[in-house]
C-alpha cells in the first residue's frame, strides 16, 4: 500500500518493502506521527548525531533525512524500504547512515529515537549497546502504540537510560521520555543466549543453540520447531538445502547432522537471526559447506538451483497478522526449486497452508500432524 504521511516538514509518500499494490498495511502509523510532531513542537535540536532505532519501514528516517540520521535496524526489509522511501522523497541516500543491529554502535548520540520493538529482549540489547554513547544532554524519546508499551518497557528504559515518564496517549500512540542519568549498574547483557536441545528430537538431541536478542523463541525451543525436528527429511548426497526464515538455524543444522554432504543455505531477513544461525552451526562444529545470507527470502537465488527448502513461515509482521510473507516464501521456493525439488513447511493447522501449496505447486502432502501443527510437503512438478 502506498500512502502519504503528513509530517511537520513535508508530506511523504511511503511504502513497505517489497512494494505490493495489494498490500493494505501502511508503512507508518500514529506512533511515527506523534514522535515527529513532538520533535517539531518542542524545537528539539537535531543538529547533532541523531540515531533512529527500530524504524519499521523507514518513515522516521525518511522524515528526518535532512538531519543526516543514523538508522539502526535488525531488518533487511526495513533497510530496503528506507532506501526506496528516501528515493521517493528525493532525499540524498548518502545523507543517511544505515546500520544493522550487528554493527558497532555510534560513539556519540545526541538524539536517540526508539521505535519500541515487539521483542523486549531486542530493546534491552540495543539500549545496552547504545548507553555508553549517551551523555547528559542526549534527548531520548521512544514511541509506540499503547498496546506495545508495557510496564516492563518503561522499567527497561529506567534501568538502562535513567528517569523515565510517558506522555498522554494520542490516537492510541504514546511517547516515552527518558533523561540520561548517572551510569549505574545496568547489568551485563545476557545476549547471545545459549541452551541445549532436549533429548527426544533425534540427531539434534543435546546440541547447543545460540540466540541473539530478538530471535524467535530465543530462550527455549518452541513446540512447532520441536515437532518439525522430529519429522525432517534426510536428503542424500550433495543436495542443496535452504533453511528459509532460518531463525537460530536449528533446522538447517539438524539436516547437516544427518546429511553431511549437503550444501546448506541459511537465509533470513533478520540480521540477529542470521548471526544466530551461523553461531549455532559453528558451535556444533559443523564443517560441511554452508552459506549464511541476510535477504528477502530467496530473492537472488537462481531459478531451479535448489533441491530442498525447509520453512517455518511467520504469520505476523510487527503487530499485524498477515499471510503475505508466507505466500512470498512459498512463491520464491517454487521458483528456486529444481523439478522434483521439495518444499517442507511447518505451520499451525488453522493457517490452511495446504490450500496455498496446492494452488501454487498443484500438490500438497501431509507428512505429520498433531493437535496444533502440520508438516506439509509440496513437490515442484
Amino acid at each position: 500500500m502506498t500512502d502519504r504521511m503528513r509530517t511537520p516538514w513535508a508530506e511523504l509518500t511511503l511504502t513497505r518493502f517489497p512494494a505490493d499494490p495489494r498490500e493494505r498495511l501502511r508503512a507508518w502509523d500514529a506512533a511515527d506521527e506523534y514522535l515527529l510532531r513532538q520533535l517539531a513542537e518542542t524545537g528539539t535540536d537535531l543538529s547533532g548525531t541523531v540515531v533512529v532505532v527500530g524504524d519499521r519501514w523507514g518513515a522516521l528516517t525518511t522524515a528526518l533525512a535532512a538531519h543526516r540520521p543514523t538508522q539502526i535496524t535488525d531488518s533487511f526489509l526495513t533497510q530496503e524500504a528506507t532506501r526506496a522511501n528516501l528515493r521517493r522523497a528525493s532525499a540524498d541516500e548518502d545523507s543517511v547512515r544505515l546500520l544493522t543491529t550487528q554493527d558497532p554502535a555510534p560513539e556519540r548520540v545526541d538524539v536517540l529515537l526508539v521505535r519500541v520493538p515487539k521483542s523486549l529482549a531486542l530493546l534491552e540489547d540495543q539500549l545496552l549497546r547504545l548507553a555508553p554513547a549517551l551523555h547528559k544532554g542526549t534527548v531520548v524519546v521512544g514511541t509506540g502504540m499503547v498496546k506495545e508499551i508495557h510496564t516492563s518497557t518503561l522499567k527497561l528504559f529506567e534501568r538502562i537510560i535513567g528517569p523515565t515518564r510517558t506522555s498522554l496517549a494520542e490516537k492510541k500512540a504514546r511517547l516515552i521520555h527518558s533523561t540520561v542519568g548517572t551510569p549505574g549498574d545496568r547489568g551485563a547483557s545476557p545476549w547471545p543466549y545459549r541452551y541445549e536441545l532436549p533429548d527426544d528430537i533425534g540427531p539434534s538431541s543435546g546440541r547447543t543453540v545460540v540466540n541473539h536478542a530478538g530471535v524467535f523463541c530465543a530462550e527455549r525451543l518452541d513446540i512447532g520447531t520441536r515437532f518439525f525436528l522430529q519429522h525432517l527429511p534426510e536428503p542424500s548426497g550433495a543436495a542443496r538445502v535452504v533453511d528459509l526464515g532460518c531463525g537460530n538455524g536449528v533446522v538447517g543444522t539438524a539436516v547437516a547432522l544427518t546429511a553431511p554432504e549437503a550444501e546448506l543455505l541459511f537465509v533470513d531477513e533478520s540480521y540477529q537471526a542470521v548471526a544466530s544461525a551461523q553461531a549455532t552451526y559453528r558451535v556444533n562444529e559443523m564443517d560441511g559447506p554452508a552459506e549464511f545470507r541476510v535477504g528477502d527470502g530467496l530473492a537472488g537465488i537462481a531459478d531451479g538451483s535448489v533441491d530442498l527448502v525447509l520453512n517455518n513461515p511467520p504469520f505476523h509482521t510487527h503487530q499485524a497478522t498477515t499471510d503475505a510473507t508466507a505466500w512470498r516464501m512459498f512463491t520464491g521456493a517454487r521458483r528456486a526449486l529444481r523439478p522434483g525439488g521439495e518444499l517442507w513447511v511447518i505451520g499451525n493447522r488453522h493457517l490452511g497452508y495446504h490450500l496455498k501449496l496446492r494452488k501454487l505447486f498443484g500438490n500438497s502432502q501431509l507428512v505429520a500432524s498433531d493437535a496444533k501443527f502440520v508438516v506439509l510437503k509440496a513437490v515442484k512438478q
